[in-house]
């Protein structure tokens, strides 16, 4: 419980920070390191997630994009439940295989426009993409929070940033409220699909997480927005590259 509880403030930390970070990290770390399997790793991390990002908020609530956050939330629910429900289907060795490539061609994708843009003063964005393109977006994102088992911010701050124009500090912040709420039905989805959840591991990593959470927020606001999205891209390729390790 000890070590669940250190691993649980490093990766609340994180998502404190970047809005995302919670299940890609929560997954690898609970397989490969505390000894649950990938299906129930995938369930547990949701608690973790949702728990960790309502608590994270507390500290971006201003940064917050509310109307959108709901819109895109709404969306994802649909598609988490969805995911949720194929997850168990597929093996886990292959479920961890699909995690570790979606997390290299986003964390690719980050780069190049991290590595383009400039640091210059940020505002929320006017500019809104067609509502259908919306909603798909937030259905894809939902579908991939409840496959993997992860809270979606991996997902959502790219979705954020490409769909509907937001700077990656309120696209971040905004990824802690989608997170809450797909996480949570995503985890109501898998009720009676059998897989356990070691709760005793759970708790203790999501306990910890949360109060990671809590230092991670003022940190965010002192960081320059280019060297965000380059910690956020740096996480993904890093975190893919291990899984890929371990799986192999």
């Amino acid at each position: 419980m000890i070590f669940a509880s250190l691993i649980g403030i490093t990766v609340g930390v994180i998502v404190g920070v970047l809005g995302a970070g919670g299940g890609i990290l929560a997954v690898p770390i609970l397989v490969h390191l505390l000894g649950q399997s990938p299906h129930s790793a995938t369930a547990e991390s949701l608690v973790i997630v949702g728990l960790t990002a309502l608590i994270a908020m507390a500290s971006r609530w201003h940064s917050i994009q509310f109307k959108e956050g709901f819109i895109f939330a709404f969306g994802a629910i649909a598609g988490a439940v969805i995911g949720s429900r194929i997850s168990p289907l597929v093996d886990g060795r292959i479920l961890l295989i699909l995690f570790s490539l979606l997390l290299f061609c986003i964390g690719a994708t980050m780069l190049v426009k991290a590595l383009r843009s400039r640091d210059t003063q940020e505002q929320p964005s006017p500019e809104r993409k067609p509502l259908h393109t919306i909603i798909l977006a937030a259905l894809g994102t939902g579908l991939l929070t409840g496959f993997f088992g992860v809270g979606g911010g991996f997902v959502v701050v790219p979705a954020l940033i490409f769909v509907l124009g937001m700077p990656i500090r309120f696209a971040s912040a905004t990824s802690l409220l989608v997170m809450a709420l797909t996480a949570l039905s995503g985890l109501i989805a898998r009720i009676g699909t059998d897989v356990p959840i070691d709760w005793n591991v759970t708790l203790a990593f999501a306990i910890a997480s949360m109060l990671g959470g809590l230092l991670g927020g003022p940190i965010s606001k002192k960081m320059p927005a280019k060297a965000l999205s380059l910690a956020f891209v740096s996480l993904l390729l890093c975190v893919a590259a291990f899984t890929a390790i371990m799986t192999f």
